[in-house]
């Protein structure tokens, strides 16, 4: 495994030369929707070494007078009967519980907050100030594929952002190898504790951390595990295999960055009644804990609808060669 194809151009600012390769993409050991593990082939590229930061991303509002999702009035014909007193920006935002709650039900640490955004992470009365090293916010897929072609720059997919948080270890748990380290010694910004209401900070971080706080990976990539959520360019299915391959470009027995490419059958069937489709994120977040999310490693991935942000999402960029 990780036969690898020559790739010589010089890295960019900010960015790493990710060899490509044959690796085995998915896990067996957790979650239903990280199988089956196949084989696949990703060609080289450049990532960014780090999440995309609030100084970055106020480089491009303040060159282009981007508007991101968050910030723009809600559409009236999208919420029929909501009162349109109501229908003012905002996004989601983390509230943690003073005590154990019913995890099946995310109202009971997600809540609305009008003016909530990547300028302003918790509300209106939040800021980024003194904060333009941490991951920016609150970045909805279009929010983040704008940003992406004002750099020159393009989302990954999905094999191509799981190739490269393996930093060249083949088929481990986790970006540093198969054991969870969390609570003895933390190699990402991640949830100690019960959550949502314990959190014993053993990492020292209660939110996000400024990037590149813990030790990057083989390929010299910083967070990827943890902190924040990151968008990749694919559209979600629950499983890739045979379920999924109408939605493939390509399906051969040494896959070559498949992608699923449709937003046709993109959904989350735990919200069967919410019709909007969903990409895949990776990489989880400072909210993710062992007694709910435990995704905080390469192969695991979660649907996102594409027109939320939150505050524990981001991302990064690639150049393809």
């Amino acid at each position: 495994m990780n036969e690898t194809k020559q790739f010589s151009e010089t890295a960019t600012d900010g960015m790493v030369i990710i060899p490509g390769g044959k690796f085995l993409m998915g896990s067996e050991n957790f979650y239903p929707e990280e199988k089956p593990v196949r084989e696949v082939t990703v060609d080289g590229f450049f990532m960014d070494i780090y999440e995309v930061t609030n100084e970055d991303y106020k480089k491009f509002i303040d060159e282009t007078g981007y508007v991101t999702v968050a910030e723009r009035p809600l559409n009236p014909e999208d919420y029929p009967g909501v009162p349109s007193e109501k229908l003012i920006p905002g996004a989601l935002v983390f509230q943690k519980s003073d005590r154990p709650v019913n995890l099946n039900d995310y109202r009971n640490w997600w809540a609305w907050v009008p003016g909530a955004c990547w300028k302003h992470p918790k509300g209106p009365l939040s800021s980024i100030e003194n904060r333009g090293k941490y991951p920016v916010v609150h970045i909805a897929y279009e929010d983040a594929e704008a940003y992406a072609k004002w750099a020159g720059k393009e989302l990954p997919t999905e094999a191509e952002w799981e190739f490269a948080a393996r930093g060249g270890l083949e088929g481990k748990n986790f970006i540093w190898g198969d054991l969870d380290v969390q609570y003895e010694n933390p190699q990402a910004n991640t949830w100690q504790g019960e959550f949502p209401w314990e959190n014993l900070l053993i990492d020292e971080y209660e939110g996000t951390s400024p990037v590149g706080s813990f030790a990057p990976n083989g390929y010299g990539l910083y967070d990827m595990a943890g902190n924040v959520w990151e968008w990749t360019c694919d559209w979600y299915v629950k499983n890739v295999d045979e379920t999924a391959e109408k939605f493939k470009t390509c399906c051969t027995p040494d896959e070559k960055n498949p992608r699923v490419i449709s937003p046709e059958g993109s959904f989350d069937e735990c919200q069967p009644d919410v019709k909007i489709p969903r990409k895949v994120l990776k990489g989880g977040s400072h909210l993710c804990a062992p007694n709910y999310c435990l995704r905080y490693r390469p192969a695991a991935r979660q649907p996102q609808m594409i027109d939320t942000g939150m505050n524990h999402l981001g991302f990064r960029c690639i150049k393809r060669k």
